[in-house]
């Protein structure tokens, strides 16, 4: 019994003789850990802040792009809307402005015809000058006759009114115009009404 008293003695002293500061070194470290962990924390969330602020800021450039750009396409749109409506408005307006001599032309023709002194062929010239400064002014714009007499026969550009026997005339030939044919810059506008050699 002494024995086993002796060795409860000694653990109790042991365990008296444990330094205090050792035990106050083990409750304060989980609070220095803990304030250390707080610190880190602090400056993840203040870099998390920075990265919100940074990533809140390009949004609001991207945004103002946007919003630039849908205006610039806005205006865009409608200048290319205006400039359609003016090309309706105003696509004859050289065409017109070139047949204006014409129907100058025409006048003073009429005018001279109803002179007393006015002869059929000064007349039949003024009209055809007349006629002459028209074809080149539609030549100006584009416009060419289709006059196929002596052609094969194209049903592209010539339609056939009527077909003929002709000895003289090879097959398939245009052998009349009754109705002349126009193309403007290379398309059809009207076909040439034809007479074709069978």
């Amino acid at each position: 019994m002494s024995s086993e008293t002796s060795q409860i003695e000694e653990t109790e002293d042991a365990v008296e003789a444990i330094p205090t500061d050792i035990s106050d070194e083990m409750d304060e470290s989980p609070g220095e850990t803990g304030a250390t962990a707080d610190g880190e924390d602090g400056e993840a969330e203040l870099s998390m802040e920075q990265q919100l602020e940074q990533a809140q800021a390009t949004i609001k450039d991207y945004w103002d792009q946007m919003v630039r750009l849908r205006a610039e396409m806005e205006n865009n749109r409608k200048r290319a809307e205006r400039d359609v409506q003016n090309a309706h408005k105003y696509a004859l307006k050289n065409f017109t402005e070139a047949l204006l001599p014409v129907v100058d032309s025409m006048e003073m023709g009429m005018v001279a015809g109803e002179a007393e002194n006015a002869s059929l062929d000064s007349i039949r010239e003024g009209s055809e000058l007349t006629m002459s400064m028209f074809v080149q002014i539609l030549e100006k714009q584009g416009l060419t006759e289709v006059n196929p007499v002596g052609e094969k026969f194209n049903p592209e550009q010539h339609q056939a009114i009527s077909m003929v026997e002709d000895e003289n005339a090879e097959s398939n030939t245009v052998i009349s115009v009754m109705q002349k044919g126009f193309m403007l810059n290379d398309r059809l506008v009207r076909p040439a009404m034809v007479v074709v050699v069978k």
